[in-house]
Parts: structure tokens; sequence; C-alpha cells
């Protein structure tokens, strides 16, 4: 018992002091929004003023800064109204679909799309131009955000992987398997911005020390030890809930709750193919996450630490009386979990921002996708993911962005009626 209470204390130390290093304490800061100015090649615009109002009288605003985003902090949640000071656009351009946004704060940050298009091509300006539901649904459109759903699905896809080879091994709905890619994201980001080492370099240290620390570590540290004393799967569900909450709200206490960018590739020009824009790191951490999920998947069909997995995925016991070492099968899924969340984190981080939300918002399409694929399946998780990114950025076609998660999480509900097991998984007999 004291050995166990003093290895839980040396990993809390090590995570305090991997979250501290070259870093002062941050209160916890309140919402924001953070407005986006883009070129028509995504380019960032720079010294462009964005006014933003809101409950109670509120005013604020700022500038766009080298990478083309404007934060403002607004008290609390409610409905903004952001607009773009058009005296502050450049010579000869506008923005596209009007200056004004009505944006709906939730809860932590918000983001505001202005991109910018040249005089006469702008569209309205920003009002109910009575065309219905579908009056902007474009095939220009739709073939961007097909694209943007097929990035969001390889983001899903890395964290859902990982989700779903725990559950298969131990039986575990992991609810702080998002807090895995947010980890990821910011020991990267500590190694960028405090250490100054160049991202390209960062990012593999960074996702390394993720796989070993929050994978193997927060395995023999705390499931490990919950396993060997019998507690039940509901019971270590309502840990992994606390878990992320604790492990969430610590970030928040010494991060703060404003996004942050990694120190290169930020604010990257897009680059045009047909009627579609994409960035080159985009593309590239695409190509890595493709490479690393045919690296997992293969490593799981061919190696023969990968066939264990899957005989004890099917039958712990029959796999332990074989002659599997079980406990280390289950360490060598926690550290390619995640490591492949590590990497997600990253993705997400470097195409979007480093924020202390960002794996508490993924979470829900995880489940989804793994749930729509296949409880415990390889491909089924990989498969429900693409299902469940491309449903997401699609639905935005039809619905407010708000909503887009639900619209996957409905598909879900919709498909399991029908199809209970989920796409690739089989059926099992009760009773």
């Amino acid at each position: 018992m004291h050995r166990g209470i003093a290895r839980l204390v040396l990993v809390l130390v090590g995570f305090v002091a991997a979250a501290l290093v070259g870093l002062a304490p941050a209160h916890a800061e309140g919402p924001s929004i953070t407005a986006v100015v883009t070129g028509a090649d995504k380019s960032p615009v720079a010294g462009v003023t964005i006014n933003v109002t809101g409950p109670d009288g509120f005013t604020g605003s700022a500038e766009t800064d080298a990478e083309g985003l404007a934060t403002i902090e607004v008290p609390s949640g409610g409905k903004y109204i952001a607009t773009v000071d058009v005296a502050t656009l450049p010579v000869g351009v506008e923005i596209k679909s009007g200056p004004e946004r009505s944006i709906n704060v939730l809860q932590g940050d918000k983001k505001a799309l202005f991109p910018v298009v040249p005089v006469g091509e702008g569209g309205d300006s920003g009002g109910d131009s009575g065309g219905g539901i579908l009056s902007g649904i474009t095939l220009d459109r739709v073939l961007q955000l097909l694209l943007d759903g097929l990035i969001l699905s390889l983001i899903i896809a890395l964290g859902a992987l990982g989700l779903s080879l725990i559950f298969g091994t131990t039986g575990l709905s992991n609810f702080a398997h998002g807090e895995l890619l947010t980890l990821g994201a910011f020991t990267v980001l500590v190694l960028n911005t405090t250490f100054g080492l160049n991202l390209l370099i960062a990012a593999p240290i960074g996702i390394v020390i993720s796989a070993a620390l929050w994978g193997w570590g927060q395995n023999q540290v705390l499931w490990r030890p919950l396993r060997r004393r019998g507690t039940g799967l509901i019971a270590a569900m309502i840990v992994s809930i606390g878990l992320a909450i604790a492990l969430r709200y610590t970030i928040l206490f010494f991060f703060g709750g404003s996004p942050e960018s990694y120190a290169q590739f930020a604010g990257q020009p897009g680059i045009e193919i047909g009627p579609i824009f994409v960035t080159p790191k985009a593309i590239i951490l695409s190509i890595i996450a493709v490479i690393l999920l045919v690296a997992a998947v293969a490593w799981l069909k061919n190696s023969r630490l990968g066939k264990a997995t899957r005989a004890v995925s099917d039958n712990p016991a029959l796999a332990s009386a074989s002659g599997v070492n079980v406990e280390r099968v289950i360490s060598v899924v926690w550290v390619l979990g995640a490591l492949l969340a590590a990497y997600a984190g990253v993705f997400l981080g470097a195409t979007q921002n480093v924020v202390w939300t960002m794996g508490q918002f993924l979470l829900l399409t995880l489940f989804a996708a793994v749930v729509l694929g296949g409880l415990g399946t390889i491909g089924g998780a990989i498969l429900g993911s693409f299902v469940v990114g491309i449903t997401v950025q699609l639905s935005t076609l039809i619905v407010p962005p708000e909503l887009k998660t639900a619209s996957a999480l409905l598909l879900m509900i919709v498909l399991l009626l029908i199809r209970p097991q989920g796409l690739l998984g089989r059926p099992e007999r009760v009773g």
C-alpha cells in the first residue's frame, strides 16, 4: 500500500513539474471570442479592427495580429455581435457575407471567421437573403466541407482507435481519453514555446513523452492497481470521469483559458486546389496520420504482440491461460493509445488552436465513432470515425455550427436502432 501511494505521489509530482516548467501559474480566464480574418488564399490579414458588443452593454475591440487573429475576452456566456471595422481593411477588398457575425457563446472560447474577398464578390451583407435553408449550398462549399470532414475524420480516428483498444482489452469506457489529446498538445506546446524547440523537433519528443508519461505511467499508477483490486467497470468509469475533470482544470489553472498557437507554421497560407483550399501543414499532418493508422493496424494484425492484443480483446481469461502476459499487453495498448491521441492533439493544435477544452469537445465524437463502428473492433473504430467526421462537417450546410456534433450523435442513434452491434461489430446473443 505504501509503495502504491509513493508511486502516485511521484507521478503527480511529475505532472505538476511538466506543467510548470518555465511557466508561472495563470488564473483561469473567462470565455473569449477569436476573430479570424483571412484572405482569398487563406493567408492571414493583419491590422484589422474587430468590435464586439454583447449583453449588459458590453463592448470590446481588438486588432488582428500577424496570424490574422484578434481575441476579445467577454465577461460571460450570451449572444454577442462581432463586427469588422471596414475602414481598417486593405484597399479593394471586403468581408465575404458581410462584416457582422452573431456569436452565441455557450461556454469556453468561440471563433468568428471573416474571409476577405475582392470588392464585388462579398455576396450578401450578412442578413437573411430569403433563399431558405438550402440557399447557401454550392458544389464548392460541399467539396470544401468534405475535405474538412476527411481531415477531421483522421483526427477522430487517431483518438478513437486507442479508445477502442483500451475498451477491448480492459472493458474500460475511458472518459479521460480526450484529455490524452489535450495533454499531448500541451506537452508539445511547452517544448516548443518554453524550451524553444522547433515544432518539427518538439512534436516527436512530446509525443513520446506523452506516450510514456500519460499512457504507460497512468496505467501503472492508476488503472493497474484498480484492476488488481477487482474494481468494477462502472466504478472505473466514474474514476475516469473524475480524472478527466481533474486533468482538464489543472491544465486550465496552469495555462489559462486563452487559445495558444505553436511558434511555427501558424497562419500558414492555403493552397488552392480547384474549388477548395488546404494548408500545406494540413496535407503533411494528414499523410502522417494515415501512415500512423496503417502502421497501427498492420502491427495489430501481423505482429506477435498485436495478435496477443487481439486475443486479450476477444477473451482475456483464455489468453492468459494460453500463456499471454495480459498486463504487458494492456500496458502496450495504453502506450499506443496515448501515442495516437497525442499526435491527434498536435494535429488539432497545429491546424486550429491549443486550448484546454480541445479534448473535451472531441470526446463525444470519439465515443460516437467507436460505438458506431462497433465496440472493440479495429476497422470499426476507423470506419466510424470517417462517418462521424464527414457527417459533422457536412451537417453545417443545413444546421448551425454549434449543432454539428449533435448531428453526428443523432446519426449514431439512428444507425444503432437499425444495427445495434455497429457497422462492423458482431451480433451477440443475450440470455
